[in-house]
């Protein structure tokens, strides 16, 4: 009997080993979509710089920002200040009521006024200090401290007149300084003890109350180092004009901080015996609060101000203004209790009375900017336009190109690729 051949499968025939019996198989490909965008072929323009386009150029910035640098310097001289350091009053002024002369040197004393007549024969006291301890006591029963500034207007200040305090090598832009707050306690929610210990407010998020574990409010290393001196309202001695020994000049603590800030916080959720003090504030309200003692973040407008933070390590924050009563020349006393302790960093503290124009306080920085930019223009534009009559240069000249200046490499290669050509001619 014949061997049979076994059939042939249809895995096993040639046509199952054809592709082109499989036309509806796609083939993968990572080439990219043939689109304008993919292909990187989007229209472009170059703008061609040529004398005619840049010179002008040059002499319409330096017309355009010289005038706006003059004009911000203008702005920024017709701003009076006054700054006084007062860091170490409190151990090196005489005991009340003697005064003695304050240390100018360095930037301890600084003053700019403009010229004016107006005043007679006035001349300002130099600034004098003395401190005493009036009798007041914080929360805690601590004997506060305070210091008694006396300096000279030489020159009425019209409204609005700005009070802020300085502080130096106080680094509010630390990473985590500017992180260590929770922005849902401060807008007045009622957040959990659990959230708060695990939030960013780190290292002052909770704390043990009668072995209860209860949140800081407002919690955070920013809050809590909250500037708290205290600046009373300025006083005029021996009043001009006038047969009063003093006057005051009322500042207010309203209107300091921006309308944006405000928005930012909310009335409290919390029952106050839900939160704890935070350690510098126990000086203000005690260990704990209550109904009649507690913060009010809606309108604590000294700390929205603090709570926006200062990008440098020396910077100002607005205390008090006014900004309807012109502030007369003469003699003015202003008392300040100290309850900031700035030599523990080795920063330093001072106040600065000042006016303000549209353009905001005395900062030259500005208008020198604008002044060397557009002076800069002018003489590289006025250099380029001699250089342009003295030695022009035609448009797309090829003389300054590299591949035709002589040289070890370009020349050579061009020489070498020359004598070919002209070898392969010649054959």
């Amino acid at each position: 009997m014949a061997d049979t051949q076994p059939p042939m499968s249809h895995e096993d025939s040639i046509d199952s080993q054809d592709p082109n019996t499989h036309p509806d198989t796609k083939k993968k490909s990572r080439r990219p979509a043939n689109t304008a965008f993919r292909q990187q072929r989007l229209k472009a323009w170059q703008p061609i710089l040529t004398p005619k386009t840049v010179l002008p150029l040059f002499f319409a910035i330096g017309i355009i920002f010289a005038p706006i640098g003059g004009g911000l310097l203008y702005a920024s001289a017709v701003v009076q200040e006054i700054i006084i350091d007062y860091s170490s009053c409190y151990s090196d002024a005489p005991t009340w009521p003697t005064w003695d002369a304050l240390p100018t040197d360095g930037d301890k004393y600084v003053s700019h006024f403009t010229s004016n007549s107006s005043n007679g024969d006035y001349k300002p006291t130099s600034p004098m200090w003395s401190q005493n301890q009036t009798g007041l006591q914080d929360a805690l029963g601590n004997n506060i401290t305070s210091c008694y500034l006396k300096f000279g207007i030489p020159n009425e200040m019209k409204p609005p007149v700005l009070f802020y305090y300085k502080l130096a090598k106080f680094y509010q832009n630390h990473r985590r300084y500017a992180k260590s707050f929770n922005t849902d306690q401060l807008s007045g929610k009622a957040v959990s003890e659990k959230t708060i210990h695990s939030s960013d407010c780190t290292p002052l998020t909770t704390t043990k109350v009668n072995n209860v574990s209860l949140p800081y409010y407002p919690c955070g290393i920013a809050a809590n180092s909250q500037f708290n001196d205290t600046f009373y309202n300025l006083t005029l001695q021996n009043v001009p004009r006038s047969s009063d020994t003093e006057r005051p000049y009322n500042m207010t603590k309203k209107g300091i901080s921006w309308s944006s800030d405000k928005k930012l916080y909310g009335d409290s959720k919390y029952n106050w015996d839900e939160v704890a003090v935070p350690p510098n504030w126990v000086t203000k309200y005690g260990t704990s609060y209550n109904d009649t003692n507690h913060p009010d973040l809606v309108n604590d407008e000294e700390f929205q101000v603090w709570m926006r933070l200062a990008g440098l390590p020396t910077f100002s924050k607005l205390a008090q203004r006014n900004d309807h009563e012109v502030m007369e020349h003469g003699d003015y006393i202003v008392r300040i209790d100290h309850n900031f302790d700035v030599t523990e960093y080795g920063g330093t503290k001072s106040i600065i009375i000042s006016t303000s124009t549209v353009m905001g306080g005395k900062n030259p920085f500005l208008g020198i900017a604008y002044v060397v930019v557009g002076g800069i223009c002018i003489v590289l534009g006025a250099l380029f336009t001699v250089t342009h009559l003295i030695r022009p240069r035609k448009l797309g000249d090829h003389t300054y190109l590299s591949w035709n200046n002589d040289g070890t490499g370009g020349g050579a290669a061009t020489t070498g690729r020359n004598g070919v050509l002209a070898g392969e001619g010649r054959a």
